[in-house]
């Protein structure tokens, strides 16, 4: 005959309750209290959270830590033991393998090399392990398409693992740096894949002067080529500088503006503007990439600017030429400096012409560019700016100096005697030649694009802009 006590509430000799029910619930023990399992066990199939959540679910010989949506975390300074990783049974033997996060594969190469691609999506710490199954990674290596996701914080080149016996255990860290190695045997950062880059930078051209008698004309703009080494993903600024304004009445051409290329990548390559050609009340001329001609001044001979300042190897450019007069009838002005001369001293019977400027072939056919201005006059003939975009001076009698040709850097040339207007300097350009297959088509400033030349793409920025590699 079995007994039974119905009662609603247990309580010690306290007063304390033991065992409550209150509807559907029965409570063990009181707020404070401390309640012991003897013999520690306790029999469950779910322990839930005060919102009704699973913490612990079986099903079967399925155990379940957490609900969907839930994140469990493992506390400071405890270890996991058997989790996170889960490895695969079979054997990878295939050309492929597309891994999913959080799990462990053995890849055997004995046969073939191995290209795993990653996951398209991550989220932070996501793991992934591939270990050489066979030792023969260094004979067929395996490796790694980042999906488009970074892999130590570059997006090229595809990873490649080539040594016997590794073991590559990775971690994703977030979009900055994308996948990490976790282990020391491959931590070595993949580089990259450099390649080539032509530059020529040609800035602005100087102005030509103006004066009572022949002005002074305007010096090329600094020519600098350069080849350099990059790898993709690089930003390279361009700045293409302006020619040089003409000189007001009886005063010297302005200078033209630096032409350059930066970038993190790159060293800087700065090209500095043409001088301008020299007027009546600053008779020399003034210094720059190529300097501008020197005025023929009646109580003297007063001089071309210096090229090639600031000083560059290979020199960026030419010195201007002397100004020449006869002290009492007449003036005649030196030509502006070119990329590949000196400018021409002025005498008696002419001006003096432009120096020569420098052919390239960097867009596939041979152009002449960054040629002085030619020199003013007050009698006899103009100074002659060259093949390479200088203007020719101005002649007797408020003649006009040309302007040099936009976008070669050209000096203008310098104005005729009677304030003749001296001419502008042609703005400046700058020019990129890089390997077809490295062009990724990304630019700013409206470059105008050749491709397939000698298997190269030629980027030509008339005005300033970027193109990233």
């Amino acid at each position: 005959m079995s007994s039974i006590i119905k009662v609603d509430t247990v309580q010690d000799q306290d007063g304390n309750n033991i065992i409550n029910e209150n509807a559907d619930v029965i409570t063990v023990g009181a707020a404070g209290d401390t309640v012991a399992v003897a013999g520690n066990v306790v029999k469950t199939n779910a322990v839930q959270a005060a919102d009704a959540g699973n913490i612990i679910s079986q099903s079967g010989t399925t155990i379940t830590l957490g609900a969907t949506g839930d994140t469990v975390e493992i506390a400071t300074g405890a270890t996991l033991v058997g989790g996170g990783i889960e490895w695969q049974s079979s054997i990878v033997t295939a050309a492929t393998l597309t891994a999913e996060a959080g799990k462990g594969y053995w890849i055997n190469t004995t046969s073939n090399a191995c290209t795993i691609t990653l996951p398209a999506s991550a989220a932070v710490g996501d793991r992934l392990i591939f270990t050489d199954y066979a030792r023969n990674w260094a004979t067929n290596a395996i490796t790694i398409n980042q999906n488009s996701l970074n892999f130590q914080g570059q997006t090229t080149p595809n990873p490649v693992y080539n040594t016997n016996g590794q073991s590559v255990d990775i971690v994703y860290s977030g979009a900055t740096k994308g996948w990490i190695p976790n282990s020391d045997e491959d931590v070595t950062d993949e580089v990259p894949p450099q390649f080539s880059i032509d530059f020529l930078v040609i800035a602005g051209g100087g102005g030509g002067g103006n004066a009572g008698g022949g002005a002074g004309a305007g010096g090329a703009g600094g020519y600098r080529t350069s080849t350099q080494s990059t790898g993709a993903g690089n930003v390279i600024t361009i700045t293409v500088g302006d020619g040089g304004g003409v000189g007001g009445t009886n005063s010297p051409g302005t200078t033209g503006s630096n032409s350059s290329i930066s970038g993190s990548s790159l060293t800087t390559i700065t090209s500095a503007g043409g001088g301008g050609g020299a007027g009546q009340t600053t008779p020399d001329g003034s210094t720059g990439g190529s300097g501008g001609g020197g005025y023929g001044f009646p109580d003297g001979t007063y001089f071309g600017g210096a090229g090639d300042t600031p000083s560059t190897t290979p020199s960026q450019g030419n010195t201007g030429g002397n100004g020449a007069s006869d002290d009492a009838t007449w003036t005649n002005s030196g030509g502006g400096g070119g990329a590949g001369a000196v400018g021409g001293d002025a005498n008696p019977s002419y001006g003096g012409d432009g120096g020569a400027g420098v052919a390239s072939s960097i867009t596939g056919s041979s152009v002449t560019r960054a040629s002085g201005g030619g020199g003013g006059v007050a009698q006899g003939s103009v100074g002659v700016g060259p093949t390479g975009g200088g203007g020719n001076g101005g002649a007797v009698g408020g003649g006009s100096g040309s302007n040099g040709t936009v976008n070669t850097g050209g000096g203008g040339g310098g104005g005729g005697s009677g304030n003749g207007t001296g001419g502008s300097g042609g703005k400046g350009v700058v020019i990129v030649s890089m390997p077809d297959a490295d062009y990724s088509g990304t630019t700013t400033g409206s470059p105008t694009v050749a491709t397939g030349v000698s298997g190269k793409t030629v980027l030509t920025f008339n005005s300033s802009g970027s193109f990233t590699t």
